[in-house]
């Protein structure tokens, strides 16, 4: 029935769709299994993407050909970067999307694709000979052959949702749960576990009063996350905050003991940074109050998400709580929230590419993995997809840096460290953050991944080049430029900054605190005509990297020192428990995670910096 594909994606969630782009893009003929295709790329949480080091992540994903970037622009209702308070590090993109549509429009540009085939069944195992993937078998009892599988699956593995004292097997409200594939990847070896997840109630946006909430409006103008050229966001619709109270949190504890997550229903970890509204009134009980985010689901949808009510409680106290909020006293609700337990895979069972140890051409990526959140699925997928490709063609495999990009960062701490609760990516986790700006991720990725003949983004690098010629001429610019006393001491007293007592070039004022080129620009006629040729995004970049030039030249020193210990190989022959100098945590450690570099061998969880000594004196150095 079926000719041999040359990757198989199962499940259609943000991971899925993107390895199927991915490996497409890559050339190979793809097939994507989902057990609804209704449900393609759907938000099965909040209707939005982005966020602190998320929209960093989302960005990086479009800079490398994905469709995450472009499907938001086109979708999005409103835009906010977030952080711009702090440096340039730390801004990050986010975007409110309409639900519907970021959907709709993720499975027309998947159609659009002629690589990309489709199969609505479930999957229930695995084709394994010999050690490698050849296939997946459905509940139809199809067998679907192909020569590399990725699996994307979700929540869905024996997904189990509760809400109250009711619970029932479901993947997502009004979806079955995925069987089969568990058992048959632990009898194969793999070692699985238990994670939870929630997501709170939708209510009727008619029924809500909005002049008792705070408005929350997007920036003006809209930024955007795709470095193609999407359309601009000329209306953007305004979120709300709302906030609970003393007499919203004895609501809902009357419900503590029908809660699943208080008296041992849920076996499952649940996300630390994410927790249920249970959960922070139990943990942070000195706060009379916790904020909550009144978001829209879409352009015409009168549905409205509430982030920050997550809940799991029987679902007449979600409801008699939420009208407790001010502004939510008549509110209607769509229907509760819940908490999902679902089966994931440790990821330090997989190798650097996101391909699986045991089984030869098997990926995982998304929250099979242990992550959360729809950039870091998307960006997990993307990787797999790519690697995948790779991996058929018997090509080198294409792994990204922790000084490259937030993905790296994700992918390295995943396979080194594993994770005992959903993983989020955050800022603080990249040592490097000041490389790795929302800002700079074209000009960091795209040609990475344009050497290794991903199609469709030709237009992308000629931008880039666009883009880094001009950064130089206006360092150049800059640093030849001089600026006189009487021209900026005005501007420089009126920010309480010291006047310059003689000329000095444009670099050095624009290296000062609280000095922007905005601002400069209306005192200096001069350096407005010399930049009326380049657009506002080149402009920006060049800025930074003046302003924060002493900072990026030490994190690129670091960053230098740390690559000369990523190029000292290991080789997987290494018998690591004949190495008696080693501690014995490290030994384990070593023989289960296979660092493929000295590098990766320092960040993994229990080996210490007199391990590394060890292995460094055993290879001769």
């Amino acid at each position: 029935m079926f000719q041999e594909y040359d990757v198989i994606v199962v499940g259609a969630g943000h991971a899925g769709c993107e390895a199927a782009v991915a490996a497409a893009n890559m050339g190979s003929r793809v097939m994507l299994v989902t057990m609804n295709m209704n449900t393609i790329a759907q938000m099965s949480c909040n209707p939005a993407m982005g966020g602190v080091a998320k929209g960093q992540i989302v960005r990086e994903v479009d800079a490398l050909g994905g469709y995450s970037g472009i499907v938001t622009d086109h979708t999005m209702i409103q835009f906010r970067m977030l952080n711009k308070s702090k440096g340039p590090a730390m801004w990050s993109p986010r975007a409110q999307s309409d639900r519907l549509r970021f959907a709709e429009k993720w499975r027309l540009m998947l159609e659009e694709n002629p690589l990309v085939d489709f199969w609505q069944e479930m999957v229930t195992g695995l084709v394994v000979k010999n050690g490698r993937v050849t296939g997946v078998k459905t509940g139809l009892g199809i067998e679907i052959p192909g020569k590399a599988v990725v699996l994307t699956n979700g929540t869905f593995l024996n997904g189990i949702i509760h809400i109250g004292e009711k619970k029932f097997g479901g993947g997502r409200a009004g979806e079955k749960a995925a069987t089969g594939i568990t058992e048959q990847l632990v009898e194969l070896g793999f070692e699985s576990g238990r994670m939870k997840t929630g997501t709170p109630p939708r209510v009727d946006g008619r029924s809500l009063d909005y002049n008792r909430m705070e408005i929350q409006p997007g920036d003006e103008p809209a930024g955007k996350f795709s470095y193609t050229n999407t359309p601009a966001l000329a209306k953007q619709r305004p979120c709300h905050i709302a906030y609970t109270s003393g007499d919203v949190h004895d609501i809902l504890r009357t419900g503590f003991d029908r809660s699943p997550m208080f008296n041992g229903r849920i076996r499952g970890v649940g996300p630390r940074y994410c927790p249920s509204i249970e959960d922070k009134i139990d943990r942070f009980a000195d706060k009379d109050r916790h904020q909550l985010f009144v978001e829209p689901e879409g352009w015409d949808t009168v549905e409205v998400y509430v982030n920050g009510f997550s809940s799991s409680l029987p679902e007449e106290v979600q409801f008699e709580a939420l009208r407790k909020v001010e502004g939510f006293e008549n509110c209607k609700m769509f229907r509760p929230g819940y908490a999902i337990e679902y089966d994931y895979f440790p990821p330090t069972q997989l190798s650097p590419t996101l391909e699986t140890r045991l089984v030869k051409n098997l990926f995982f990526a998304g929250q099979i993995n242990g992550t959360t959140g729809y950039e870091e699925a998307a960006s997990q997928g993307l990787m797999a997809g790519i690697n995948a490709h790779l991996a058929i063609k018997e090509e080198a495999p294409f792994i990204l840096k922790r000084s490259e990009a937030y993905i790296g960062v994700l992918i390295d701490d995943l396979i080194n460290k594993g994770t005992l609760e959903p993983y989020r990516m955050f800022t603080s986790r990249a040592e490097h953050r000041i490389l790795l700006r929302q800002d700079n991720a074209d000009l960091r990725l795209t040609p990475l991944v344009n050497a290794i003949g991903m199609k469709g983004i030709e237009d992308r690098m000629v931008r880039v080049e666009e883009k880094n010629k001009g950064i130089r001429e206006i360092e150049k610019m800059f640093s030849e430029m001089s600026v006189e006393p009487a021209q900026v001491n005005p501007f420089l007293e009126s920010i309480d900054s010291a006047p310059i007592p003689q000329k000095i070039k444009m670099e050095l004022l624009l290296s000062r605190p609280h000095v922007t080129l905005e601002d400069i620009t209306r005192y200096l006629p001069q350096l407005e005509e010399g930049l009326s040729s380049y657009d506002d995004e080149t402009i920006r970049l060049a800025e930074v990297n003046i302003k924060y030039k002493g900072y990026i030249e030490r994190e690129q020193e670091m960053v230098d020192k740390m690559n000369r210990l990523e190029e000292l190989a290991l080789h997987d022959s290494i018998d690591y428990t004949k190495i008696s100098s080693l501690s014995h945590e490290s030994r384990e450690k070593l023989m289960q995670i296979r660092p493929r570099t000295i590098g990766q061998a320092s960040r993994i969880s229990g080996v210490s910096p007199s391990d590394i000594s060890v292995l460094l004196v055993h290879m001769g150095r």
